[in-house]
Parts: structure tokens; C-alpha cells; sequence
């Protein structure tokens, strides 16, 4: 087993055993899709180099330990998860920051700084321009429920279109591959308020 794939076990079992149930979003599978997406953007955007492509799935894999915790500010949390345990499988300070600073670009409003931060942002937010977008969404309005968020589809669908709106994807192969797809929910959505543009 080499390390990332030592470092998967650890962080999914952690996160299986841990998270509530009713994170219908940010869960185990959210994880795993994220970590998918990075790397298939990664290829993309033509990083090659070893050490951007581990640390790159460290930070996917890490970015939401934060909610074992605590349900605001959790990327904080995940950075101090990602810091009390990486030096343990070998990482310096050095390389801990970076993996705390593509963790930290995914709060939203999304505010990436290099072109790892880019791509963490754009797979944490990939199924917006995906054909799962409303399995996925509705996965989130449960969780948005739960959380007391939203009280009601209407307010999550208000929610939907300021998000939308506001989002931007940051690399030139997401922006090519999801950016016309998300446009399509966008009009939906807002064609279902009444909110013809």
C-alpha cells in the first residue's frame, strides 16, 4: 500500500465512523467524488509533478475532517485535523500549509490563490455542472434542513440561485466542461419561482 492510498484508508475510516448521518452531503461519498473530480481536473490542467498530485488528494481527502467537529468554520477544523496528524505520515511544515491553504480556498465565497487551490474549488463544487446536480442538491436541501439553514424548498431554491449566480468555476477545463450544464440549472431553477430572465 503506498502512502496516499495509507492516508485514504485512515481518513475514510475516521470519517465513517465519525461524521453524523444527517451530513446527507457532506458525507463519505462527497469525499470520494471530490477526490475522483481532482484528479481527473489535475490531468486536465496538465499537473504532473509527484508531489503537487499527492498533496493535492491529501488536501481532497482532508477538506471537510472538519465537520467531526464542529458544522461552521469547519475548514479551520480540517486544517487543524490535517496539522495534528500529516507530520505522523511523513510531511513537513512546509508541505502542511500548502495542504491547509488548498483546505482554506474551498470556503465559500471560494478565494483560490495558485492552481491547486483552483482545482480543490472546482472539484468540491463539480456536480454543479453534472447530470447528478439535483440528486446531489437535494442530498444538500436535507442537510440544509437539518441544519436549520432553510425551512423550506422554496428558501433552498432562493438559496440555489444566489449560489449559482455568485459561482464561478476558476480552471479553463472545468469552465469548458461544467460552466454551460450549471447556466441550464440556473434557468431552470429560477423558471420554476417564476423568475424568468
Amino acid at each position: 500500500m503506498d502512502l496516499i492510498d495509507h492516508i485514504q484508508k485512515h481518513v475514510i475510516e475516521k470519517l465513517q465512523k465519525g461524521l453524523s448521518e444527517k451530513l446527507t452531503y457532506h458525507n463519505v461519498a462527497h469525499t470520494l467524488d471530490v477526490l475522483k473530480q481532482a484528479v481527473v481536473i489535475a490531468k486536465k490542467e496538465g499537473i504532473t509533478d509527484a508531489e503537487d498530485l499527492l498533496l493535492l488528494k491529501v488536501s481532497v481527502l482532508y477538506h471537510d475532517t472538519g465537520f467531526l467537529c464542529s458544522y461552521h468554520e469547519h475548514e479551520e477544523s480540517s486544517c487543524v485535523v490535517a496539522k495534528e496528524e500529516l507530520p505522523a505520515f511523513g510531511f513537513t511544515s512546509s508541505q502542511v500549509e500548502r495542504v491547509c491553504g488548498m483546505i482554506r480556498a474551498t470556503k465559500v465565497p471560494q478565494d483560490p490563490k495558485n492552481h491547486l487551490e483552483q482545482i480543490i474549488c472546482d472539484a468540491d463544487l463539480d456536480y454543479l455542472g453534472r447530470a447528478d446536480f439535483f440528486e446531489i442538491g437535494n442530498n444538500l436541501y436535507k442537510e440544509f434542513m437539518e441544519q436549520g439553514i432553510v425551512t423550506n424548498f422554496r428558501e433552498w431554491n432562493m438559496l440555489q440561485i444566489r449560489f449559482l449566480e455568485k459561482h464561478r468555476y476558476f480552471t479553463e477545463s472545468s469552465i469548458k466542461r461544467r460552466q454551460k450544464v450549471k447556466a441550464d440549472y440556473l434557468q431552470a431553477i429560477r423558471e420554476t419561482e417564476g423568475l424568468l430572465s
